[in-house]
């Protein structure tokens, strides 16, 4: 049996898995703005709880996998994890080591995890190239190219936020990259704060009706809805952006599948078809093809999987 946790900005699932993917037994608990070593204790906690629920000894835990929302270096054992203070460099790997004496720990970036989870039981199972495209608060990139997953020299390889869309550059780029700060929650939740506060554009908009700050994509999507001039305006540059970006990666990585997760596809499932046509205007003519655009079939357990598989692939 192995463990496979996956630790989310605000809560934390783990669950514990035969060798087949057939979840045993599940757990999870809120971070509660815990930070630092408090967010270590808590991992440490739902590991030790699924031991005991699943009625296992400890030794028999072959392996535990970590989807972390940031970048694992694999060669430290050490995390970023940006949405957890304290987390600038924690040793996370080595604490878990500490504590689980018989256990392999391995530690992945999430969207490492979301491909290799879909690649085990999500859509993505028939494939040996596809790409997941996380679009959440920020925006991720889990790449399967000829059957493996790709880290990268330094395990960033995927922080496809940072892909540059667009001239001139602005600012905000540095902090949150160009793609990012257009088409991801928060970045569609701060275009339409700009808007509103230059107040130069779509006074009949309902954004203008709340205070710009409190706005959130969920505001966004649903002013949407409503036909709202504002919303429509930033919805449309973020599918249009998702579609340049979808283009750029057909035709860097000739995929046979991208599937499209996250927080915010939830909302954007509906613009699935016009995704793809902006990417047809973009990408190399035949790979764009031989392509298919679908939604990830696991959802939110897209990590979780993909934190089992993981740990299982390190001891088969």
């Amino acid at each position: 049996m192995v463990i496979g946790i996956d630790l989310g900005g605000t809560k934390i699932t783990g669950a514990v898995f035969d060798r087949k993917g057939t979840v045993l037994c599940k757990q999870s608990a809120l971070l509660e703005r815990r930070q630092g070593a408090e967010a270590g204790a808590l991992v440490r906690e739902i590991i030790a709880q699924l031991i005991a629920l699943h009625g296992a000894e400890e030794e028999h835990i072959a392996a535990i996998g970590i989807c972390v929302p940031g970048i694992a270096n694999s060669k430290t054992g050490k995390v970023w994890a940006p949405n957890i203070a304290g987390w600038e460099d924690y040793p996370l790997q080595q604490e878990l080591e500490a504590s689980f004496r018989t256990a392999q720990v391995h530690i992945a970036s999430d969207r490492t995890c979301y491909i290799l989870g879909e690649a085990w039981k999500g859509a993505a199972q028939d494939c040996r190239n596809a790409l997941f495209i996380a679009v959440g608060t920020g925006i991720g990139l889990g790449i399967l190219a000829d059957g493996r997953v790709l880290h990268g020299h330094g395990d960033i390889v995927g922080a496809t936020g940072w892909m540059a869309l667009e001239t001139p550059y602005r600012e905000e780029y540095a902090t949150y990259g160009c793609f990012e700060s257009h088409a991801s929650g928060n970045g569609i939740a701060r275009q339409a704060q700009r808007i509103c506060e230059e107040n130069r554009l779509f006074k009949e908009s309902v954004l203008y009706r709340t205070t710009p700050t409190s706005i959130t994509a969920q505001d966004v999507f649903h002013a949407y809805e409503q036909n709202d001039p504002l919303a429509a305006y930033v919805l449309n540059k973020a599918i249009t952006m998702w579609g340049m970006a979808s283009a750029n990666l057909v035709s860097l990585f000739n995929p046979e599948k991208i599937l499209w997760g996250g927080g915010v596809f939830g909302h954007a499932i509906r613009f699935l078809s016009r995704i793809y046509e902006e990417a047809c205007r973009w990408a190399q003519p035949v790979a764009i093809k031989q392509v298919r655009f679908e939604v990830s079939q696991l959802g939110g357990d897209a990590g979780l999987y993909g934190a089992g598989r993981l740990a299982l692939m390190n001891v088969e």
